[in-house]
């Protein structure tokens, strides 16, 4: 699970997360080789990148409900619900306002709100 260092809605969140119990490291995009990863350095700060064990990247709402699959129960179902037909595109859509309004979150400052 990689976060934006810059963001201060990014770095809370990412404290949060292991508190599910789920089984994912975490760095930053700063901090990480992005190009030996496979990340792509530009959608990375839009969109909170997770690299599987076998090195496939997901992005967004997809590397969240990865990030969900990895722990217990009812972290698991809540992350393949997340990735369901009915529910992708809502998720899809609340990921992306999450992500334009982050510097507005709990832990926002100024210098998490993404450049148009």
């Amino acid at each position: 699970m990689l976060n934006d260092a810059d963001c201060g809605f990014c770095m809370r969140t990412a404290r949060l997360v292991p508190r599910l119990g789920v089984d994912v490291e975490s760095s930053t995009v700063q901090a990480a080789d992005l190009d030996a990863l496979g990340v792509d350095p530009v959608r990375a700060v839009v969109e909170m990148p997770y690299v599987h064990p076998d090195g496939r990247v997901d992005y967004g709402h997809r590397a969240f409900a990865s990030i969900l699959r990895t722990g217990p129960l009812p972290w698991r179902l809540v992350g393949r619900l997340i990735e369901s037909a009915p529910v992708d595109p809502v998720a899809r859509r609340t990921y992306a306002w999450v992500a334009a309004n982050r510097h507005r979150l709990p832990g926002g400052t100024p210098s998490c709100e993404l450049q148009r």
